[in-house]
């Protein structure tokens, strides 16, 4: 049989060690694997039909190189009752490149995929071993301790804090100052839990986390804020930018046609609020792309397990082990120690993992003590950065396309499909 990869969703730092994982696992299986395959963007380019071969992929230059090496979608497959075409498709290009594994590498929405496929598949009597290989920096995947690049965006995020609090401290100013960092993360705080990180006595920064999980109340964020303010001259906010008012609404959220609500510029308007209420200063930054596409301050931990579920999600294809994602699983935390185990994906698809209270402190603005024992390991290490001319190098080529062996598709996603492969 040949297996077929995929990239979908957002991108990680350590999305490509994955690829890598799958591709340098599949080699050492000789002929138990024919050809390792990928798809472009996703599961729309298996729709699409354009393939790559990965026999001469560098998987160690690959695995050092942040983005998606294959191109990703956001795109999720419908039921199968709604759209039989494209599940007909889907399986007759598996068909005509004898696929016999499916390796998807994506979060919440892919596992749905991997689930629906899975499906498909059994029901038509397609021998398909279809595994899900997760990644999300925002860590909210239900059954994973832990999703491979969360570590190098909470380590990126925050090394970024430290680092602002170092240069704070060296400004006086006579009005004072806000310092207002907005994470990704939608409806999930990992992400901005990872800042706490940053601190290592009440004095440095983050002074105070605003999460999703609790409740923004303004009086109680200003009252610490000026508390922070007269003591320093400064106060640093890491704000998640899926933070709600009381009726549960997004402070600064934008929905859109398609049914999904982009988040974006809560932290913005906190930074105008404390600045308003004390007559300070205000700097506002978003990481945004920045904290998912660090490589070149990758947490070792993380690369180590995205590579770890891309392994192990050939080892449960080849053991014919079907609609399961690999999943990281936490064994103790000193010394740290950690595996991988098969979970159902249809049980964790489209869930999304909260950060839990027993994490968040009692004031609701900042990282328990419980908390920050599950974060420490994950940003534990750093990987070698080969460079060239003082600049990272990455690992970046051009990927010929096997030929098609069926005709053009020209179902209900046609220009979708076709808009960025000829």
């Amino acid at each position: 049989m040949n297996l077929l990869y995929a990239q979908a969703g957002g991108m990680t730092a350590v999305i490509n060690a994955s690829a890598a994982g799958v591709i340098a696992a599949a080699r050492v299986q000789g002929a138990r694997i024919g050809a390792t395959l990928a798809a472009r963007y996703g599961i729309l380019g298996a729709l699409a039909e354009s393939l790559h071969d990965c026999a001469s992929i560098d998987v160690e230059a690959l695995a050092a190189t942040p983005g998606g090496l294959f191109g990703s979608c956001r795109f999720v497959m419908p039921v199968e009752v709604e759209q039989p075409a494209l599940y007909d498709r889907l399986f007759a290009v598996l068909d005509a490149h004898r696929v016999g594994a499916l390796l998807y590498n994506g979060g919440n929405g892919s596992l749905e995929v991997v689930a629906r496929v899975s499906k498909a598949a059994r029901r038509r009597g397609y021998p398909l071993a279809c595994v899900g290989v997760p990644k999300t920096i925002d860590n909210d995947i239900e059954a994973c301790d832990c999703c491979p690049g969360y570590g190098s965006a909470a380590k990126y995020l925050a090394t970024s804090m430290r680092e602002v609090c170092r240069d704070l401290a060296s400004m006086m100013s006579r009005k004072g100052r806000v310092f207002v960092m907005e994470v990704m993360g939608r409806n999930a705080g990992w992400l901005a839990a990872a800042t706490a990180l940053a601190a290592r006595d009440v004095d440095e920064a983050p002074h105070i986390v605003l999460f999703p999980e609790v409740p923004f109340d303004e009086e109680a964020l200003l009252a610490r804020a000026e508390t922070v303010i007269s003591r320093l001259g400064y106060c640093a906010i890491t704000v998640a930018e899926g933070i709600r008012r009381t009726d549960g609404s997004p402070l600064r959220a934008r929905s859109h046609g398609d049914g999904h609500v982009r988040f974006g510029g809560a932290g913005e308007e906190i930074a105008r609020l404390v600045s308003d209420a004390f007559d300070c200063h205000r700097h506002y930054a978003a990481p945004d792309y920045l904290q998912r596409s660090a490589a070149h301050w990758v947490s070792a931990v993380d690369h180590a397990q995205a590579l770890a579920v891309g392994h192990a999600a050939v080892n449960y294809a080849l053991e014919g082990r079907d609609g399961v994602v690999a999943a990281i699983r936490r064994l103790g935390d000193d010394p740290y120690r950690w595996d991988v185990v098969p979970v159902e994906a249809a049980t964790v698809a489209n869930l999304e993992r909260r950060l839990p209270p027993e994490f968040i402190a009692a004031d609701g603005m900042q990282v328990s003590e419980a908390g920050r024992r599950y974060l420490a390991p994950l940003v534990m290490g750093e990987c070698l950065v080969n460079c060239a001319d003082g600049l990272p190098v990455h690992y970046h080529r051009e990927l010929p396309g096997l030929p098609r062996k069926l005709s053009r598709y020209c179902g209900w996603a046609d220009e979708i499909i076709y808009a960025r492969m000829g």
